[in-house]
């Protein structure tokens, strides 16, 4: 295996009037580019890789994140949250609770998808 972790970070972008939202709006590219910077810092260039991703369907729920091999799901990602992400999960191997996607995560992205058909 080449990297020891990959992170995919959604930068996904759709239209102003999308229902959806889309995850470059919410922060996708700065959280990305806070998380190379991160990387670079602790000389984990090679071993770590902070992955631009396209949408993985959750952006309802965005920004969103998913850290392999551990296949960790991360929501509603602000930048100011990718310095305590990468101490606990990249460097620590934990979860940080606060903002690990649950079922409740998904039951949530399932109402506001069938709100937002109601709507269209």
């Amino acid at each position: 295996m080449k990297y020891n972790k990959h992170i995919f970070i959604c930068i996904n972008e759709r239209a102003e009037c999308s229902v959806k939202g889309d995850c470059a709006r919410v922060g996708g590219k700065d959280i990305r580019m806070k998380f190379v910077q991160l990387i670079n810092e602790h000389g984990l260039k090679g071993k770590v890789r902070a992955n631009k991703s396209g949408c993985l369907d959750a952006c309802e729920m965005g920004a969103a994140i998913v850290i392999y091999p551990a296949g960790i799901w991360y929501t509603l990602v602000k930048v100011e949250d990718v310095k305590e992400i990468f101490e606990t999960s990249i460097l620590n191997d934990r979860i940080v609770e606060r903002l690990v996607a649950s079922y409740q995560t998904w039951e949530t992205m399932k109402e506001i998808r069938k709100s937002n058909q109601v709507k269209a």
